[in-house]
């Protein structure tokens, strides 16, 4: 009826819909209820939290920002909200295998079975490249992820994926890492660059021990793979890149702000990875002065 007030009067309006006009009135003068301010500022603190992920957060993790942020509230009210207002998480799609096999390279057992986080940090890395499509040809990203944490501690992007390019991510993962454990277990698919003498020669050097899993058995180096799918689905192909440089420059960008700091994992307690860790550290270091 207020809505339709310019167009019809009151007295009809209200015979038509069989309300009393002092009814109507008295509605005009209430106070919102404590329920309808606070279903109002859950709507604006969700549709926050959605631009804040860059539209990609789902249900899930927007529970997780509400009571983060101090509101005591259930999924399904969330999902149930983002639907009304037409918000939607975004889902990874299906990968597909680029290994490139060389059958007269040497390949190391599988040292990790999927067994991914042992409960400490710099136990398990893992490692793969992917494919960055740009208008100006093709880039090629090659990461180092820590088992535990789901946190990217390395990566190199180049014009190129010769094992250059997996050492440079092993190396920056070394360098942000410092004194490493006697060993440190790094897991990769059967690409000629993780089975190449150059990397071989730098991981003994190191301290590493390699890893591979089976040839075209994704599962076998299924966090890698779900990291350039989160990569991909949530970032890369909702956007153009008309230069290599651009990409090169967001895509770090959004490995070390978005991912590694501010986006919340499930596998972890939905929080960031940079989070996990310090408070892996910091329960580390109080359980050592308890003993």
């Amino acid at each position: 009826m207020h809505a339709e007030k310019s167009h019809f009067s009151i007295v009809r309006m209200a015979r038509l819909l069989e309300v009393s006009r002092s009814g109507f009135y008295a509605w005009l003068t209430r106070a919102p209820s404590a329920r309808a301010l606070r279903a109002e500022r859950i709507e604006a603190k969700i549709v926050w939290f959605h631009g804040e992920s860059d539209e990609v957060s789902g249900s899930p993790r927007i529970t997780a920002d509400l009571r983060a942020d101090g509101e005591i509230i259930s999924a399904k009210t969330v999902a149930k909200t983002m639907r009304r207002l037409g918000l939607r998480g975004i889902c990874p799609r299906r990968w597909r295998t680029t290994t490139i096999v060389d059958h007269a390279d040497a390949y190391p057992p599988d040292a990790a079975k999927r067994a991914w986080d042992t409960g400490v940090l710099n136990r398990v890395w893992v490692g793969d490249i992917t494919y960055l499509r740009t208008w100006q040809g093709w880039l090629y990203l090659a990461t180092v992820i820590d088992a535990h944490s789901w946190r990217v501690i390395g990566w190199a992007i180049a014009e190129h994926m010769r094992a250059d390019l997996v050492e440079q991510a092993l190396q920056m993962a070394i360098t942000l890492r410092g004194e490493l454990p006697a060993k440190v277990v790094f897991h990769a698919d059967r690409g000629t660059q993780y089975a190449s003498a150059q990397i071989t020669k730098f991981a003994t050097d190191n301290g590493i021990t390699r890893s591979m899993g089976r040839t075209g058995v994704c599962w076998d180096n299924a966090m890698a793979e779900s990291f350039f799918a989160t990569l991909k689905t949530e970032f890369y192909y909702r956007r153009v890149w008309p230069t290599k440089t651009r990409a090169r420059l967001e895509v770090g960008a959004w490995i070390e702000d978005r991912y590694n700091r501010r986006r919340r994992h499930s596998s972890i307690g939905k929080i960031s990875p940079v989070q996990f860790e310090l408070q892996h550290c910091n329960q580390t270091a109080a359980d050592q002065q308890a003993a």
